[in-house]
């Protein structure tokens, strides 16, 4: 599985573009389950477990990461975007990217700080003065490399490093698929569906389109969440933290959670000794979110990877949560299929 993140990771797929992202999770699912895509570009997956289900089980996942897309070129040769997905400004001015199918390198670039206005020194430049460099010498020159249109994403090493610690782009929410995919893999109890789901980080519009193809009686929405466990953040504001395991959520911004589910997460949690942990602040949002209004209803469950810095280059988690997470999503589905 952790290879299969650092692939799922490496790879390019913004809300929309998630085609490479599709078609690496098919050469790793194929021959293990029935599946098709849709017309959105939603992959959903059948896994005939060793005993039929009582109840239709969805896990969910989305390919989609946050990015940007280009929408013109100067006489410069200099590239303007846009943001695909919520990105703090801070996060990405003077990174590199890869824009385009080609992978073309560049960088986001700002006014230098010497040019800068004194009373401009201290202020977040807003991201419609910001642009990409990709080291063309005019309009005409980069028009030969890239489009308006093109994605582009954030370009940085997959490293391992610290305590068991993980640093990449897009493990939100590449995490969710790789276990997913280690979940396809093995031998599971039940029968089971999968959708591996598009455009997520743009209205979790993927979700909604899956969930009422399969029209489930519950799902699990395998995801990454905020972990704010860094200097100067205490109590509830932690939100999660590293190492102890999947972030149950009661409530977020687009969903109020089963509380009979909820519950259940935590109770199977301690009864298999899996390490479980609270999601302890009502912030953020998910494909739950269209999931549980799809046709007449579905009863959701979120799990999370606890990952810090979130929508940035440099996402960092810990690898045992995401086994914890993998572990406690096959537990759950367990329990809704028989129920």
């Amino acid at each position: 599985m952790r290879e299969t993140l650092k692939m799922l990771c490496s790879l390019p797929g913004i809300s929309g573009r998630e085609n490479k992202v599709r078609d690496y999770i098919i050469s790793q699912i194929d021959g293990f389950c029935d599946y098709h895509t849709d017309n959105l570009g939603n992959l959903i997956a059948f896994k005939k477990g060793r005993q039929s289900a009582k109840n239709k089980v969805l896990i969910d996942a989305h390919m989609d990461e946050v990015g940007f897309i280009v929408t013109g070129v100067t006489d410069d040769g200099l590239l303007r975007f846009a943001n695909v997905g919520g990105i703090d400004t801070k996060v990405f001015i003077g990174r590199n990217v890869a824009v385009g199918e080609k992978a073309v390198p560049g960088v986001v670039g700002i006014v230098p700080v010497h040019l800068t206005e004194k009373e401009d020194e201290n202020k977040i430049p807003v991201a419609d003065s910001l642009y990409i460099d990709i080291g063309a010498h005019g309009r005409e020159s980069a028009l030969t490399l890239v489009s308006p249109g093109d994605e582009v994403c954030f370009d940085g090493e997959f490293t391992e490093f610290g305590d068991g610690f993980i640093c990449s782009k897009a493990i939100d929410n590449r995490a969710g698929c790789a276990i997913m995919i280690d979940l396809i893999r093995s031998g599971l109890e039940y029968d089971c569906f999968f959708s591996f789901s598009v455009q997520e980080e743009v209205g979790t519009r993927g979700a909604a389109a899956s969930a009422f193809g399969v029209a489930p009686d519950y799902a699990i929405v395998t995801e990454t969440t905020t972990a704010a466990d860094i200097s100067g953040v205490t109590g509830e504001d932690r939100v999660c933290v590293c190492g102890e395991g999947p972030a149950v959520s009661f409530m977020d911004r687009s969903t109020v959670y089963d509380i009979d589910l909820y519950r259940k997460a935590l109770e199977t949690a301690k009864q298999k000794n899996i390490k479980a942990q609270t999601k302890t602040r009502v912030a953020g949002g998910n494909d739950a979110g269209a999931i549980h209004k799809s046709r007449s209803g579905v009863k959701v469950l979120t799990l999370s990877v606890p990952t810090r810095y979130l929508h940035s280059p440099g996402c960092v988690c810990k690898y045992e949560d995401i086994e914890s997470t993998r572990d406690l999503v096959k537990a759950m589905a367990e329990e809704l299929a028989k129920c």
